[in-house]
């Protein structure tokens, strides 16, 4: 795909068009899927905040490293409950438009481990399995 442009309102038209695509033309659905994964991660992109520098004190001592305080989850757990009990849960990238329900966030760690556990499936479109790198046979 071409470079996409950096301005979140050309991303949204672009995103539109490619959902009406996604509903009028299931033979290229995959492919189109992908683009719009493409096109999501670089409005995610275009609309974080720009990263702060940290201040040093007049001197420059005095600060240790810097570190992150706050981490956006990555992945979500997404519980299925039906009249008959519980269905097996499943694991997303935190930015799938297939999430049903509550999703609730979890770490990379944790979704790897449970990506283990034989009751948690991953998700089928946005295949957290292969964001993670980790085979789910």
């Amino acid at each position: 795909m071409s470079e996409l442009p950096p301005d979140p309102p050309r991303l949204r038209a672009i995103l539109a068009h490619l959902d009406t695509q996604l509903a009028e033309n299931e033979t290229v659905a995959i492919y189109l899927r992908l683009q719009r994964g493409a096109v999501q991660a670089a409005l995610t992109k275009a609309e974080a905040p720009p990263p702060r520098r940290p201040r040093l004190p007049k001197g420059g001592a005095g600060l240790g490293p810097v570190t992150q305080i706050s981490v956006r989850p990555t992945f979500v757990v997404q519980q299925k409950r039906t009249p008959r009990g519980p269905e097996a849960s499943i694991i997303h990238v935190a930015d799938c438009s297939m999430i049903e329900g509550t999703p609730h966030p979890v770490t990379e760690h944790d979704a790897r481990v449970a990506l283990t556990d034989p009751t948690i499936e991953p998700c089928s479109f946005c295949r957290p399995d292969t964001e993670l790198g980790i085979d789910v046979a």
